[in-house]
């Protein structure tokens, strides 16, 4: 049985993420994609869809090539046009220890967040031992020098394990020809294979920057994308570079580089002026449209880096529906869906998915949530 509870806003945001809203379910090793759908025999859109309507609570099962069945014309589908990097790098410490550095986001004056994983016979588990000052060798005569944990909570707390660090890299070449040779697209435990990284971006992908893919575009294929502007269905485009998505306990999201266009705040405030619905393709989407749509529902250009933390207390303003994918227990992911849909028609959702043997992951099945 799966439960979703609320709770009042916590007085901070590490309390409020003791407290997220989480569907408690355990998720089959055999529903986790292992491979792109390409390696099981499908093409990209033939992923499976789950459209479900949290009004009232209509859920019905079938393929992302059949999305414009449940989209109507004048609907706004904004996209993220970030492109996956290389971002898993070799790296070695001083004593010859072998790990991965994983970048995250770049910050400014050119730091990166960054976490360290220690390989393993499948993927890799965190590497938690780091330390201020600590220089990691990386390859053709780079290096990244670790400067402070990336929580400041941790900043002031010694002996305690640290995930992510602020760092700064000193790189032989520019960043993206240096990880094009250099780096691998970051995976984890559930890929035991590696990929290439065309296998890792959407076909909309322009503006390199991700650590990880946004993965709710995976499934468009050009074609899909034709029929479906012939069908009057909109499309505006943003970018918002992914983090490293493997969050410790209780860790609020952190900041993410986001840029929305003049003319993709126009079309949003145009179509919700005019009743259309405004839809996300994925959750990186939503953060940074409600990162610059103010209380009045008016959403404006703009770019930065946002750690805006959407939860259910804080509600929604720009968007009426969103595509993603299916989310891990207990994930931060889950309070901003929470925040769209009510708790009942989730669990609904998620119970349905789960005996329909739905695949999660970035690699797996879809969700198109609906008014």
């Amino acid at each position: 049985m799966m439960t979703l509870t609320h709770t009042s806003p916590p007085a901070t945001k590490s309390a409020l993420m003791a407290q997220l809203p989480g569907l408690e379910f355990d998720l089959p090793p055999a529903l986790e994609a292992s491979e792109p759908p390409e390696a099981r025999g499908l093409a990209r859109d033939e992923v499976r869809l789950m459209v479900s309507h949290y009004r009232d609570d209509r859920v019905c099962h079938t393929h992302f090539r059949q999305i414009g069945d449940h989209l109507q014309a004048g609907d706004l589908l904004v996209l993220n046009t970030s492109r996956t990097m290389n971002a898993s790098l070799p790296a070695t410490l001083p004593d010859g220890t072998a790990l991965r550095l994983h970048l995250s986001t770049q910050l400014p004056a050119g730091l990166w967040s960054v976490e360290l994983r220690r390989p393993s016979a499948i993927a890799s588990v965190p590497y938690q031992n780091g330390q201020a000052g600590l220089v990691l060798n990386l390859p053709a005569g780079g290096s990244a020098r670790l400067l402070t944990p990336h929580n400041p909570a941790l900043r002031h707390t010694p002996n305690q394990p640290v995930r992510l660090w602020l760092a700064a890299l000193d790189l032989p070449q520019p960043l993206t020809s240096y990880l094009a040779v250099h780096g691998s697209p970051i995976r984890y435990r559930y890929v035991p294979d590696a990929w290439p990284l065309d296998y890792y971006q959407t076909v909309f992908a322009s503006e390199p920057g991700s650590a990880e893919m946004p993965s709710a575009g995976r499934a468009f294929t050009p074609e899909l994308i034709t029929r479906l502007v012939a069908q009057g269905v909109q499309f505006a485009p943003l970018v918002l570079h992914t983090g490293v998505a493997s969050l410790e306990d209780h860790e609020a999201p952190y900041e993410e580089f986001y840029k929305v266009p003049g003319q993709t705040a126009v079309q949003v405030n145009q179509a919700r002026r005019q009743g259309r619905r405004v839809i996300a393709v994925g959750t990186t989407v939503i953060r940074a449209l409600e990162t610059v749509t103010d209380e009045a529902g008016i959403t404006h250009a703009g770019s930065g880096w946002t750690d805006l933390f959407i939860t259910p207390q804080r509600g929604l303003r720009a968007v009426d529906g969103l595509l993603t994918g299916l989310h891990e227990p207990r994930a931060t992911h889950l309070a901003m869906l929470a925040a769209l849909a009510n708790s009942c028609h989730l669990s609904l959702a998620y119970e349905q998915a789960l005996q329909q043997h739905y695949l999660w992951h970035e690699f797996g099945d879809l969700h198109l949530l609906l008014p």
